[in-house]
């Protein structure tokens, strides 16, 4: 009513809770990409706008759109490859002829699988051999080449494209019904990975619209089985933030069955809890419940159903909650890797072998120096089956290095760093060293990049680079007998998405050693995955030796060294 009396209805029912989530990052205001591109939908969000007030079209509800949009816009470039054709006796085939799945540039791994690893024949798994010619004209023997629960999945996904078949439903060759139904699947992962890191990003939710609308993911999405790792690690995380390091570890165990990257994952989340207060103890994840507070049974019921979680929060310490997710991460992998390895041992150690004896992959370092120096590599010619056991050890070695290289940041920045920066050190690390780099490894990096370094310009900057390698490696595949690219053209797009991760890394580290350039720790937030390190304690570290403790508390307690440079 206003002064005259003149009543004003409004045009829907009042919320309950007026509160305007004014915390939250507004990327339309403060980043000038955003703001820019805000003006298809009506420009910024208003100075007077209240913020978390939207019913239906909240920010986790947006995210899910655009991310199904992109993973419509990744099917639809890998379609092409499962168009058919008609054989020479009539029957339907795809249409793979004179390079189409490189000219059309929609190569996917799960297309050709179908038939190499038999699952055409309804085989199972790791049970199931081969025999394969080799190229020095011997055979060999070959059972599924992938980790258990991935190997399941594609056991799983023949399966029910081949109920489809034998169904009065609509049909299509046996192996497009699979390539529809893996693709269903990962993009369910892919949507839980978005939720999971919108979940983690807290204040700055909308940085995650860069994981759903990502290059990457138009490319990548489904090229190979990499999304499941995504979701398994994203969850651990997340379960791990909100102090559940059970289920933390839980959760990056079954990712590590399925890749073997999540269990990367660990190494920073020790190294946490070891620069933080060994008798602090852990915090309850929200505020304890007393009884005297509980007004109903159901309430009653849910306090009862919390008090083991309750008590074992209370209870651990950070090194101890390691030790738990650590110990629930290794005891899952090895439940879920027992049975297979008991009943089918030489079909499960086929992707140990394989990786074992596998040669520098076209995506690694060592590869690209070959390509523009003719080095022969580190092991020489080798012939067929045989390990290159230098690089292999080199290999190790270098990710080691660089692990104690991110160990001694972590342990020596003046304020600790959170946990998805050392993440994206670790996993790109371990890329960069490895002798194998397959071009979907690329997605790992992106929900890790978000959390880490949330600059939009940059970060897309970096997806589109990596993205763009896929065109000539697939015109390099496509030889040149057939107009297809050098490999040089490949290898140098390789080198440039080689130096745009270490460029992200180099970035990350300057914001470890300088805490206040990053933004997401402005308006006094600490770690929002941090879980049970976050806004703990930063003490001195006096049980570690003087070189490897916070450098700000080593000038601290002495004073002959506070001359020093702050950027030592």
């Amino acid at each position: 009513m206003d002064n005259h009396g003149a009543r004003y209805v409004s045009a829907g029912p009042v919320a309950p809770d007026l509160r305007s989530a004014d915390a939250r990052d507004r990327p339309s205001r403060n980043d000038s990409l955003t703001a820019q591109l805000s003006t298809v939908i009506g420009g910024p969000v208003g100075d007077h706008a209240l913020i978390g007030r939207a019913r239906f079209w909240t920010p986790l509800r947006v995210l899910f759109l655009f991310t199904v949009i992109f993973l419509a816009f990744g099917w639809a470039a890998k379609s092409p490859c499962i168009q058919q054709t008609t054989a020479a006796d009539g029957r339907p085939m795809l249409d793979w002829n004179n390079g189409r799945q490189y000219t059309a540039m929609c190569y996917s791994d799960t297309v050709p699988l179908y038939g190499a690893e038999r699952l055409d024949e309804g085989a199972f798994p790791y049970k199931k051999w081969w025999t394969e010619e080799t190229p020095d004209g011997g055979v060999e023997t070959r059972y599924m080449e992938y980790p258990v629960l991935s190997g399941l999945y594609q056991y799983l996904g023949m399966q029910i494209a081949k109920s489809w078949d034998a169904s009065p439903l609509p049909g299509a060759l046996q192996v497009v019904l699979y390539f529809n139904v893996i693709a269903f699947g990962l993009a369910l992962a892919w949507l839980i990975t978005v939720w999971a890191s919108a979940t983690l990003a807290g204040r700055r939710v909308w940085d995650v619209a860069l994981i759903a609308c990502s290059p990457l993911v138009i490319v990548h999405a489904f090229t190979n089985f990499d999304a499941l790792a995504t979701a398994f690690a994203a969850t651990g995380l997340l379960a791990w933030a909100r102090r559940r390091p059970v289920l933390a570890g839980v959760l990056l165990g079954l990712g590590g069955a399925a890749k073997l990257y999540p269990l990367l994952l660990l190494g920073p989340i020790v190294i946490l809890c070891l620069r933080v207060d060994p008798l602090h103890r852990l915090p309850s994840a929200r505020p304890g419940l007393r009884l005297r507070d509980i007004d109903s049974a159901a309430a009653a019921l849910a306090w009862i159903r919390e008090t083991p979680a309750r008590v074992q929060r209370l209870s651990l310490r950070p090194l101890g909650a390691a030790g738990v997710a650590v110990g629930a991460a290794l005891g899952t992998w090895i439940l879920v890797n027992l049975p297979i390895a008991l009943l089918f041992p030489d079909g499960w150690r086929e992707f140990f072998r394989l990786n074992t004896t596998r040669h520098a992959d076209p995506d690694s370092i060592y590869n690209v120096i070959t390509s523009f120096t003719g080095w022969p590599g580190l092991d020489g010619e080798l012939e067929h089956g045989q390990a290159p056991s230098v690089l292999n050890l080199v290999s190790l070695l270098l990710f080691v290095a660089a692990c104690l290289l991110i160990a001694y940041i972590a342990l020596t920045a003046p304020k600790r760093p959170r946990l998805a920066q050392l993440c994206f050190l670790v996993v790109a690390a371990f890329l960069l060293t490895n002798k194998v780099w397959s071009p979907q490894y690329s997605l790992w990096l992106v929900p890790l990049a978000v959390l880490a370094l949330p600059h939009r310009r940059i970060l897309l900057a970096w997806m589109t680079i990596d993205a763009l390698v896929w065109a000539p490696r697939m015109f390099y595949y496509l030889g040149l007998d057939r107009k297809g690219l050098p490999e040089e053209w490949f290898t140098g797009t390789v080198l440039l998405r080689d130096i745009a991760v270490l460029g992200l890394c180099a970035l990350i580290v300057w914001q470890i050693y300088r805490p206040e350039q990053d933004l997401v720790r402005r308006d006094f937030v600490d770690d929002p995955v941090g879980g049970i390190v976050d806004r703990a304690g930063d003490p001195l570290l006096a049980w570690l030796p003087v070189w490897l403790r916070p450098w700000d508390s080593v000038r601290n307690h002495h004073p002959a060294r506070t001359t020093e440079p702050a950027g030592r």
